[in-house]
Order: C-alpha cells, then sequence, then structure tokens
C-alpha cells in the first residue's frame, strides 16, 4: 500500500472498518500524524465520539493507529487511560484502502477478519475472537486463502506483539507525542 496522495499532517483520516459481508463496523475519526518506516500514523484523542452499529461511544483515553505499509492488519496503542488497561489492540484485515473524500479528509477503510492481538497490562498479549472468527468462516463465506493466510498473520503479529518486536517496541510514544503536541 502506498501513501496516500496530498495528505498533510493534521487533515482528517475517518477510519471504517466493514465486516467481511459488507455491513458496517467501526467508525473512528482522528488526524493524520505523519508517517515513518512501519506505516501511517493516526491520532485518536479522548472525548471523540465513535460509533458502530448498535454501540456509541465518546473514547475514554488517547489512541494511535498505525496503518502498516504490508501486512494484514491494522495496530491502535492506548494510553494509560485506557478503562480496561488495554495498552495495544491489533485488529486482523483485508483489503486496506484510502480515499479521498475532499482536500484535507481521507478514509481509510478495510474488511476487519475478526481476530484480535490485545496485549493488557495485567493480563500480557492474547488473542481474542476465536470463536466470531469460527463462525464467520461458515456464516459469510471465508475464502480458505483467507482463512490461511489471516491465522498465520495473526500468529507472527502474537509473536512480535509478545516479544515487543517494531512496531510493537515503544516506537508509538514518540506519535502520542506529536499528537498531543
Amino acid at each position: 500500500m502506498s501513501r496516500p496522495e496530498g495528505i498533510e499532517p493534521g487533515d482528517l483520516v475517518v477510519a471504517r472498518n466493514r465486516k467481511w459481508n459488507a455491513k458496517p463496523h467501526w467508525v473512528v475519526p482522528g488526524r493524520y500524524l505523519g508517517e515513518d518506516q512501519y506505516g501511517w500514523w493516526i491520532f485518536q484523542g479522548s472525548n471523540e465520539f465513535i460509533s458502530r452499529p448498535g454501540a456509541a461511544l465518546y473514547t475514554a483515553s488517547d489512541a494511535v493507529l498505525l496503518i502498516p505499509r504490508s501486512g494484514s492488519y491494522v495496530a491502535t496503542f492506548f494510553d494509560e487511560r485506557h478503562p480496561d488497561g488495554t495498552e495495544l489492540y491489533v485488529d486482523l484485515a483485508v483489503d486496506p484502502g484510502w480515499n479521498l473524500i475532499r482536500p484535507h479528509v481521507f478514509e481509510f477503510h478495510l474488511i476487519d477478519m475478526d481476530l484480535d492481538v490485545i496485549r493488557r497490562r495485567a493480563h500480557g498479549a492474547f488473542v481474542d475472537d476465536e470463536d466470531e472468527f469460527a463462525e464467520h468462516q461458515v456464516a459469510m463465506g471465508y475464502p480458505a486463502e483467507v482463512i490461511t493466510g489471516i491465522r498465520s498473520e495473526c500468529d507472527r503479529i502474537l509473536a512480535a506483539v509478545t516479544a515487543r518486536q517494531g512496531p510493537f517496541d515503544g516506537t508509538d510514544t514518540k506519535w502520542f507525542e506529536n499528537g498531543r503536541a
């Protein structure tokens, strides 16, 4: 994936997730911060309104979203104010892409593939939503190659998160500082 043409620090980026069956999932606004060797970073501040069908809330903590240059995931890093101690939430995903909505307003979209790698202060790193992934394989007809690819990517991400390899090694700290500046 390449950088969206014309994007500048401070531009609005609306992250829009869908499920395999095209039904909407989370919609989260943020501000573009910049890029590094890992990908593109978006600041998602506290007290922002986020929603999905059946749920809406104001965020309790700051977050930075990493849209990676490669890989089948997006990673959201949370600050110490996250209510349940979540530090990192990695959504396994496919079909990422950017749309220019109008000058200085972009949409980043993907298909959420259910599996998540989460790191919490009290529990360490673990994989979540295995049951949802298994259920949706049948209900939504995931192709075998997608299932295999997502499982492989999940294993790779879990190992990297557990070992605190980049970008899961504290790289997000500078992006939090930039977002709060």
